[in-house]
C-alpha cells in the first residue's frame, strides 16, 4: 500500500471517527446500489441501510487483519464483505422459515474461497470512481477561497459561460479565469490524493488515466462535469427508489 492508503488505513484502525464518516459518505451509496441489486426486491430499503452499515462496522474488524499481499482491491474488499453480511442475512430468514439451519461461514471463510469473490462490474466501479470524484469536489471546497470555488463550480459543474460569471459576481473575465485555474489545479491533486488513499493495488493506482481525467485542463474540466453529475442522478434515482 502506498502512504496515503497506510496513513487512512491507521486512521481506521485507531477508530478515528471522522475517517469513518468520510468513508460512510464516499462509499455508503456504491454499497448501498450494490446491495440492492444482489437482494433483487427480497431485501426492504430499511435492511439495506443497516447491512451497510453492518458492513462497514465489519470492515472495522477486519481492518485489523487486512493483509495487502492479497492483493484485493479495495472496491472488492468492500464489496465481499457486503456480500458476506447479505449471505448471512438470508441464511438467517431461511433458517427461521425452516425452524433451524447450519452455521454459516465467517467472514475469513468467505473470503479465503475464490467462489465467494463477488465480481466487480463496470458500472460498480464506476460508481466507485464517482464517489472519489465528488469526495475530492467537497474536501476542495473545505480548502480553497470561497468566492473561488463558486466561479469554478458556476464555470465547470453548471456550465456557465466566462463573461456571464463575471457579469453575475462583479469580477472581470481574467479573475474568472485564474479562480477556475487555480481550483482546477487544486481538485487535479486533490482527486489524485483521494484515489491513492483508497487504493490498495496498482491498478486502482491508474483509475484517473484508466476513468479518462486528463491532464489537458478542458478535457479534465469535462471529464469532471460528467462523472459529478452521473454520481449525482444515481443518487437522486437511488433515493426516489426509497
Amino acid at each position: 500500500m502506498n502512504a496515503l492508503t497506510t496513513s487512512f488505513v491507521k486512521r481506521l484502525r485507531d477508530r478515528d471517527e471522522a475517517a469513518w464518516f468520510e468513508l460512510w459518505q464516499d462509499f455508503g451509496p456504491a454499497i448501498r446500489f450494490q446491495l440492492k441489486k444482489w437482494g433483487r426486491g427480497r431485501v426492504g430499503a430499511e435492511t439495506v441501510q443497516d447491512l451497510t452499515q453492518d458492513t462497514l462496522a465489519e470492515l472495522s474488524k477486519c481492518i485489523e487483519r487486512y493483509d495487502p499481499n492479497r492483493g484485493a482491491r479495495f472496491s472488492t474488499w468492500l464489496l465481499t464483505i457486503a456480500k458476506y453480511k447479505l449471505g448471512d442475512e438470508m441464511d438467517t430468514r431461511n433458517a427461521l422459515k425452516r425452524g433451524g439451519g447450519v452455521k454459516p461461514l465467517s467472514l475469513d471463510e468467505r473470503i479465503d474461497s475464490s467462489s465467494s469473490q463477488p465480481r466487480v462490474d463496470e458500472i460498480f466501479e464506476q460508481r466507485m470512481f464517482g464517489a472519489k470524484v465528488c469526495s475530492a469536489i467537497r474536501r476542495t471546497e473545505t480548502e480553497v477561497d470561497f468566492l473561488h470555488f463558486q466561479v469554478w463550480r458556476m464555470r465547470v459543474l453548471d456550465n456557465y459561460v466566462g463573461k456571464d460569471i463575471a457579469s453575475q459576481l462583479g469580477i472581470s473575465e481574467p479573475t474568472v479565469s485564474r479562480h477556475v485555474a487555480k481550483v482546477r489545479n487544486h481538485l487535479r491533486e486533490t482527486i489524485m490524493n483521494v484515489v491513492m488513499q483508497y487504493s490498495f493495488t496498482p491498478e486502482e493506482e491508474k483509475e484517473m488515466s484508466t476513468f479518462g481525467v486528463s491532464k489537458n485542463d478542458t478535457s479534465f474540466d469535462e471529464a469532471v462535469c460528467e462523472t459529478y453529475h452521473q454520481h449525482q442522478l444515481l443518487l437522486e434515482n437511488e433515493s426516489v427508489g426509497d
